[in-house]
């Protein structure tokens, strides 16, 4: 089975463990399949490539049309690339569900587009504090000095300034999976990840469990959730 899988954010609420309130993301995943396979041979790496969402086959171009009729699927609209597990190699065309690929207990890292705000100004983009509030200030919320006259005599690159916000892909690495409800196929991680709702999110496995405070959070999640 892959380390990962593609759902889609519905939205946030909370838990109870314990007595104690867990806020967590609801995210749903619709029926994932395997589209591709990539083999050390062929393409130099192992990994697996997953589909979901239906698509018109009028709006795919005829090269991935080729690539799911040879995989027995109708066209997905979302791709994503997943390592595979060590000793695992699923067939062309066959169903991944959430349960197949995290537990309670697990540790996952989420992608996902965060939401777009247009352009901002420096305080929103940049979380500054701003200049005095008092009468006597004739600023309040400009940026201030960006550059000397003589020297360096020009703005030095990667200033922060306004400018678009948002609209990134962003990486949220280390989230619980608080628990997994496979028959209304939703799994529930703690904290917020990027996205607006009904956005699409990726799921992995985290990169932090080959840590060393990555596996004691792993222990202390598993003990937890997984009882």
């Amino acid at each position: 089975m892959p380390k990962g899988i593609i759902g889609k954010k519905i939205g946030m609420t909370r838990v109870f463990k314990d007595g104690k309130a867990i806020p967590v993301t609801v995210i749903q995943v619709e029926p994932n399949y395997v589209v591709n396979i990539r083999t050390e041979d062929k393409d130099g790496y192992s990994a697996v490539v997953l589909g979901t969402g239906e698509k018109k086959e009028k709006r795919t171009p005829k090269p991935m049309l080729a690539i799911f009729k040879k995989a027995g699927l109708k066209p997905l609209r979302y791709l994503a690339e997943f390592p595979l597990k060590e000793g695992e190699q699923p067939e062309p065309g066959q169903e991944v569900k959430i349960e197949d690929v995290f537990e309670k207990g697990d540790l996952v890292d989420v992608t996902g587009t965060s939401k777009g705000r247009g352009f901002a100004s420096a305080m929103k983009r940049w979380d500054f504090s701003g200049f005095k509030k008092s009468h006597g200030s004739r600023y309040h919320r400009a940026v201030g000095s960006i550059g000397a006259c003589s020297d360096p005599g020009r703005v030095w690159k990667t200033k922060r300034m306004p400018g678009h916000y948002g609209n990134e892909t962003i990486t949220v690495q280390g989230l619980e999976v608080v628990d997994i409800i496979p028959d209304k196929n939703i799994i529930l991680v703690k904290g917020s990840v990027p996205g607006a709702p009904k956005s699409v999110v990726k799921l992995k496995e985290s990169v932090i469990i080959h840590r060393r405070k990555g596996k004691r959070k792993l222990e202390r999640a598993k003990a937890v959730y997984a009882s």
